[in-house]
């Protein structure tokens, strides 16, 4: 029998029914779990914890938008289990497919006639004064940014045990070629198809005009340190995930081990989705 394990965008009425009716069709025939808080509202009595997302089932199903896959990605933690995103609003990045879409998806799912695409996830770890404070694995980004009232900080940056530059300005963002359409896109970065594996840094409103964002080899070990003391700074990851730094805290970041399995639309591609989204060829 088929598992599959469910997850939906919290208080989201919509993604509420779309769990119901997954459910009423295909529950005689497949085992189905919902997250807690889901299988809580809708009163189904299967349910497991949001961090054993991927313990024992075939297939993820997110219902919501990008932010719960990629809450959902960091839970994931390598084990080979195709997630099917469906964006409930506007197109995502991510979550290319649509409500509409979902039952012909599944469909094709159960059929084994699908297509997908791996994403690479990175690393980060947090040293303080020499002992490792903070480990994660992410999809999109880590940012080292003040907070709303600090002063320009300071990062200085080494790429393995070479000395990159000392960043000065708002912050640094370090993302995947996934997280490229994020805040990297924002901040002046490149897109990386998604597909790649490296790794991309993009200083946010640099003091100095010539750091310009770098791509670097998905080999590597990214080092930055804050050595502004004195200052409010956040380490946020996926935009969802925040730790406080001190002065002279280091982070760590490095392709990880780990991948997402993202099963792909058949109905658009990702060119399509970077039209639609920034509107491409419209006057």
């Amino acid at each position: 029998m088929l598992r599959m394990n469910i997850v939906c965008k919290r208080k989201k009425e919509g993604a509420l029914a779309a769990a119901r009716g997954i459910i009423d069709r295909y529950g005689p025939s497949f085992e189905i779990a919902l997250d807690e808080e889901c299988a809580r509202q809708i009163g189904h009595g299967k349910a497991f914890e949001l961090e054993h997302v991927a313990d024992n089932t075939d297939l993820i199903v997110v219902l919501g938008g990008d932010g719960t896959l990629l809450s959902v990605a960091r839970q994931v933690k390598g084990r080979d289990v195709p997630i099917l995103a469906v964006n409930l609003g506007g197109l995502g990045f991510l979550t290319e497919i649509t409500l509409e879409e979902l039952p012909e998806m599944l469909t094709r799912v159960f059929a084994g006639d699908y297509h997908t695409s791996t994403r690479a996830m990175l690393d980060v770890a947090v040293k303080r004064e020499g002992e490792e404070i903070f480990v994660l694995s992410l999809l999109n980004d880590a940012v080292i940014a003040k907070d709303a009232l600090a002063r320009i900080i300071n990062i200085e940056t080494y790429v393995d045990n070479d000395y990159l530059t000392t960043f000065r300005g708002d912050g640094l963002i370090v993302s995947t070629p996934t997280g490229s359409t994020g805040y990297s896109l924002a901040a002046g970065g490149p897109i990386l198809y998604p597909s790649l594996e490296q790794i991309v840094l993009t200083p946010i409103c640099p003091h100095m005009l010539t750091n310009r964002p770098i791509i670097l080899s998905r080999e590597v070990m990214v080092r930055a340190r804050l050595v502004s003391p004195n200052e409010k700074v956040i380490l946020t990851l996926d935009g969802q995930v925040g730790l406080p730094l001190d002065y002279m805290d280091e982070v760590m970041i490095r392709k990880s081990a780990f991948s997402v399995t993202l099963i792909k639309s058949e109905a658009r591609g990702y060119f399509e989705v970077l039209r639609n989204k920034l509107k491409w060829g419209e006057r």
